[in-house]
């Protein structure tokens, strides 16, 4: 490794890769939300594989950052992201072609197992580079980078829609990707400052998985991420049906309302390096815990009397995604901050967590969307109010126990000689 390669990149570049390797996700589910009803009468769907199209795509992006991490502390970061894009690319292809609801479930199958490189291999860029507070703000700026491409998203997804059809919203991720791929592969120095070249063992996986899995200071974290996580897929997997279908948005109006909602949780982003600087973190996540809570409650009310408009829902929504711009910046990178010796693998098991999380509320949303289960906007208020009282619970009561990051060296016991000759 030559010593450009080994000289540490600037912030302003770390803050270019965290929003595009942490944006693939919101692109590759955003984008084409303003497309489901279209794409389901298309391809003559039935409601529960069309949510499957977004709910199989979360799993394997979970199920892969499993493996996505080990190899990434084997071999390091910047190899994994450039064949995790690769992969990501030709997958977009492959969905924006298929010519059944099958063949696109199949797509995104690989397009999500591709997407946990880049987003594993995000989180874990944080922790090489920068110690636990530190990297809860840089996480801040990079997921302030995401809500852009998310804001983004949604109109442009109504758009292309409109203008071009379903295919288009999932065609344009092919060029993001490739894209991405190009300036990794120009720009990106590996991160990674020790390889270790027995990451791969069984052995010593089963080592690393039970030393995170016993660590509470990762699960108070890991959880707060899944569980606002799980608020924030409740939406988007039904926000497209409620407002098109139920209270009659265009395809254009709701992305502009998608739009909003990512300008709010960019604003919780800033919010939250703020108050981190004066409260701290548990302190921030607790102020945060509040604001989710009221927005998720009324929200439900909402839901339970009757007030079925656009900003009866909106408005509370607005409080409990302003505060996943403080849970998901701070549940990351708490996460992955006990582990610097294994931050890939403690990355992708957060990851893992928050994805199947996630695929299980997409298998109940799924239920009560079909012919015969809840109808109207009930699946949306009644799935916020439940994860808004979670996250409550989590960030009350297992952040302030055990929120306070305490490294852990022995996660890798093997010592690494050649570091960089790997």
């Amino acid at each position: 490794m030559s010593a450009a390669d080994r000289a540490p990149m600037p912030p302003a570049w770390v803050v270019v890769f965290l929003s595009l390797l942490l944006g693939i996700q919101p692109l590759a589910t955003d984008l084409y939300l303003p497309a489901l009803p279209a794409l389901t009468a298309a391809l003559q769907a039935p409601m529960p594989k069309t949510q499957a199209t977004l709910s199989a795509l979360l799993l394997s992006f979970g199920c892969a950052q499993l493996i996505w991490g080990p190899v990434s502390d084997r071999f390091g970061r910047r190899p994994v992201l450039l064949a995790g894009l690769a992969a990501y690319t030709a997958a977009a292809i492959g969905s924006a072609v298929a010519s059944s609801i099958e063949q696109l479930i199949l797509w995104r199958i690989v397009q999500g197992a591709a997407m946990g490189a880049s987003v594993m291999g995000a989180r874990a860029i944080v922790r090489d580079l920068y110690p636990p507070v530190e990297g809860a703000r840089m996480m801040s700026r990079g997921l302030s980078g995401l809500g852009i491409f998310a804001c983004i998203s949604g109109p442009l997804g109504g758009w292309l829609t409109d203008q071009f059809g379903w295919r288009a919203t999932l065609a344009v991720l092919a060029v993001f990707s490739a894209a991405t791929l190009a300036l990794v592969a120009l720009r990106f120095r590996e991160t990674l400052p020790q390889r270790n070249p027995h990451a791969l063992q069984p052995t010593q996986m089963l080592r690393i998985w039970a030393t995170i899995a016993r660590h509470p200071t990762f699960w108070a974290w890991a959880l707060l991420a899944a569980a606002s996580y799980g608020g924030l897929f409740t939406f988007l997997a039904t926000s497209s049906f409620v407002f098109i279908s139920v209270l009659g948005l265009s395809k254009t109006e709701y992305g502009l309302l998608m739009f909003s909602m990512s300008a709010v949780y960019i604003a919780g982003t800033f919010a939250c390096r703020r108050l981190i600087s004066r409260l701290g973190v548990r302190r921030t996540v607790a102020l945060a815990a509040a604001s989710t809570l009221t927005g998720g409650t009324l929200c439900g009310l909402a839901g339970w009397l009757g007030w079925h408009s656009v900003w009866a829902l909106m408005g509370p929504y607005y409080l409990f995604i302003l505060a996943h711009g403080v849970h998901q910046p701070c549940g990351q990178s708490g996460a992955v901050s006990p582990f610097p010796q294994a931050a890939g693998a403690a990355s992708a098991l957060a990851g893992f967590i928050m994805m199947v999380t996630a695929f299980l509320m997409g298998l109940w949303l799924g239920q009560r969307m079909a012919p015969g289960g809840e109808t109207g906007v009930y699946p949306l208020t009644n799935g916020l109010w439940f994860w808004a009282v979670v996250i409550a619970v989590v960030a009350w009561t297992l952040v302030q126990r055990h929120g306070e990051v305490r490294a852990t060296p022995q996660v890798v016991t093997t010592p690494n000689n050649d570091s960089q000759n790997a």
